[in-house]
């Protein structure tokens, strides 16, 4: 599926006692998980959304463009560096849901605060 183009597989699911699916884990990499739950209905159009899109990083973005591009996955922006300097491209799943890929440039801020805190620091 279209997770599995981007490297996540996944993980394991768990059901409510009536046997009903309650969400499915999908491994990213190391401790990091996507929990996936089924839909429910649909939004209020009154309320904001608290969850508007998630990010993964890739080690290098064209590449993976390239791939989801090949399978057959839609590129709504195309690579291009962001205000934060580091590459960023967009995609959606099947359901719609907004994904932006980046690929971290060591003059970033989140680069940078990585290896901070990789060094112990804040």
């Amino acid at each position: 599926g279209f997770y599995t183009m981007l490297g996540i597989e996944e993980a394991f699911r768990l059901h409510h006692d009536d046997g009903s699916l309650m969400l499915v884990y999908l491994h990213v990499s190391g401790d990091r998980f996507i929990e996936v739950f089924p839909g429910g209905p649909a939004p209020d159009p009154e309320r904001t959304q608290s969850f508007m899109h998630i990010c993964l990083l890739s080690d290098d973005l064209h590449a993976t463009v390239e791939h989801l591009r090949e399978n057959g996955a839609p590129i709504d922006r195309e690579p291009a560096v962001g205000r934060d300097g580091n590459w960023q491209a967009w995609t959606r799943d099947p359901d719609g849901n907004e994904i932006e890929l980046m690929q971290l440039s060591e003059e970033s801020p989140q680069w940078r605060t990585a290896r901070s805190a990789e060094r112990g620091g804040t």
